[in-house]
């Protein structure tokens, strides 16, 4: 799906394409990859990287065209392995072109044309639009966090009930989510300073806005290191309380055993085809029975005093 936009009272639509406005693709189908290469010159190095999912952030310049990547916080609830992960958003400009080229439908663009709208913000120039756009993706890192944290959360108190390898690998999906929000957001990072330091460009940029962009990825990236030691130490916790239940499962059917070997091999000596005083006795199996159950309560009493039950 291509999109046009443009400043007016915020970022607002226009119908075409017209000089510097702002291209913003999702899902580009053959037609629209045909019109970004053909229409607007884009390169088909650039195209080709970005449907890359795992392109790492960084900037290049080659021809006149910068083309920058950005990683975006990404929700998919179909995928049960990583319900969380990060995408590439490729960005585009030369002269009186800017395109935006994602293959995932992401809410962070969205999301920032109608915060422009409410605030009434407009962009200065491309520079700044990519900032507005990584202020943006960081909002949404911290947005999805929070979904994280919550999903933690439930899956601690299921396990409190019962721990379950079914919760355990829960925790584990949600570890790798907060793996490649990590990887998304260092790499988002070095970007910014990147950007910061081009040597014509450095002293045009909006230094509020680039405070609140460094503000917020600080915190992104602070609050999934917290997360992720949280769930380390949950699923290092869990994990110890498995084993143990485990081991305290294996001695207490350990005790049942050497409690129940004791009548057997009783009855198993008796029991032997040779001359043992209890043969002839009518009273023998009785006092077999009798002898059995001594040494099992003898071995009862033990174990209760060892306190292994």
């Amino acid at each position: 799906m291509i999109t046009y936009w443009r400043n007016g009272k915020g970022i607002e639509p226009c119908p075409q394409w017209e000089p510097e406005c702002w291209v913003h693709v999702e899902n580009p189908t053959q037609e629209e990859r045909d019109y970004l290469m053909g229409e607007l010159e884009i390169p088909e190095a650039f195209y080709n990287d970005v449907e890359d999912v795992d392109e790492r952030p960084r900037i290049e310049f080659e021809d006149n065209w910068f083309f920058i990547i950005l990683r975006l916080p990404y929700h998919n609830p179909a995928d049960e392995r990583v319900p969380y992960s990060a995408v590439p958003l490729g960005i585009m400009f030369k002269d009186d072109v800017f395109a935006t080229v994602c293959f995932h439908q992401v809410p962070v663009a969205s999301d920032f044309i109608q915060h422009s709208v409410r605030k009434g913000i407009n962009y200065a120039d491309y520079f700044d639009l990519v900032l507005r756009l990584m202020l943006s993706s960081s909002v949404w890192f911290l947005k999805y966090l929070k979904r994280i944290n919550v999903s933690i959360s439930v899956a601690e108190r299921e396990l409190e009930q019962s721990v379950k390898n079914r919760d355990l690998q829960s925790l584990l999906r949600i570890e790798k989510s907060l793996v490649y929000f990590t990887t998304s957001l260092r790499g988002n990072d070095m970007l910014l300073h990147r950007i910061k330091n081009l040597r014509n460009y450095k002293n045009t940029y909006d230094e509020d806005l680039v405070e609140d962009v460094e503000i917020e990825l600080r915190q992104a990236m602070e609050t999934t290191n917290v997360y992720s030691d949280i769930l380390s130490s949950l699923t290092e916790t869990y994990g110890s309380i498995i084993s143990n239940n485990l081991s305290a499962v294996m001695k207490q059917l350990t005790i049942i055993s050497l409690i129940l070997m004791l009548p057997t091999l009783v009855a198993s000596l008796f029991g032997m085809n040779v001359p043992n005083g209890m043969e002839s006795n009518p009273y023998g199996f009785f006092i077999i029975l009798l002898i059995s159950l001594v040494c099992s309560l003898v071995a009862i009493i033990y174990f209760v005093k060892k306190r292994w039950f």
